[in-house]
């Protein structure tokens, strides 16, 4: 426990579905259904990453970004490798 790994992130909100588009530069994109209101994107992208990762929504914590298409999330209980790992797995 105490691991934490974290992970730099662009989203587009208002798309036709929740996907990831790509893994370049050290940031991952990601498309987003919900509209960027009220949080509703944020949300969504927590419920998303979580699937995706197999982490539990409450290991997820948007540490940077909350307003921004860039945003920095963190990951408890998973290192780095961990998690860079699981998301190339996905693709």
């Amino acid at each position: 426990m105490g691991s934490e790994a974290r992970i730099a992130l662009r989203v587009s909100p208002n798309a036709p579905k929740n996907e990831v588009v790509g893994f370049s530069d050290g940031i991952l994109r990601v498309k987003i259904a919900a509209p960027p209101l009220k949080g509703k994107a944020n949300r969504e992208l927590v419920a998303f990453l979580s699937r995706l990762l197999g982490v539990s929504q409450s290991s997820l914590a948007i540490i940077r970004g909350h307003t921004s298409r860039s945003k920095t999330v963190a990951v408890s209980g998973l290192s780095q490798q961990e998690l860079l790992g699981r998301l190339q797995s996905d693709d």
